[in-house]
C-alpha cells in the first residue's frame, strides 16, 4: 500500500531553530530517505518551500480565481511529504516516527486511493 506522509509545522517557530540544527533535520530527512529505499519503501519526498510561495487555484462555474496563499487559518503548514510503500498502516505510522519533523510538528500519514491508469503505471 501506498502512504502520504505529510509533514506540518509552525512556519515561524521553524525559522526561529538555529540554521545548523534546520541542516540537521535536512540531513536525517535524507538519511532516512536512503534507509527506506535500501528497504523498497520509498517512492518519493521533498521539502516544501513556505506556505508564503503559495497560491490558491479555484475554479467555481467556469471562472478561476488564483489568489497568493496561504488562503487556509492555521497555525502549522505542510512542510514536506514523504511517499511510501508500507504493508500496513501500522509499518506506515512506524516510518513516520523516524521523520525528522515529527519531533518539531505532525506527520499525517493517509494513505493513498489506487487507481488505474495513470501514466507510468
Amino acid at each position: 500500500m501506498k502512504f502520504m506522509l505529510i509533514v506540518h509545522h509552525d512556519e515561524a517557530a521553524f525559522e526561529k531553530i538555529e540554521k545548523e540544527k534546520r541542516q540537521q533535520l535536512l540531513a536525517e530527512s535524507i538519511e532516512l530517505t536512503h534507509q527506506l529505499h535500501a528497504a523498497g519503501q520509498y517512492l518519493s519526498a521533498s521539502p516544501l518551500h513556505p506556505a508564503g510561495a503559495s497560491v490558491i487555484v479555484r475554479v467555481r462555474e467556469g471562472e478561476s480565481l488564483v489568489t497568493d496563499g496561504p488562503f487556509i487559518e492555521t497555525r502549522e503548514q505542510i512542510a514536506g511529504y514523504f511517499l511510501v510503500d508500507a504493508k500496513d498502516l501500522s509499518e506506515a505510522v512506524r516510518i513516520a516516527t523516524r521523520v525528522p519533523g515529527a519531533r518539531i510538528g505532525t506527520v499525517e500519514v493517509r494513505p493513498l486511493i489506487e487507481i488505474t491508469g495513470l501514466p507510468n503505471e
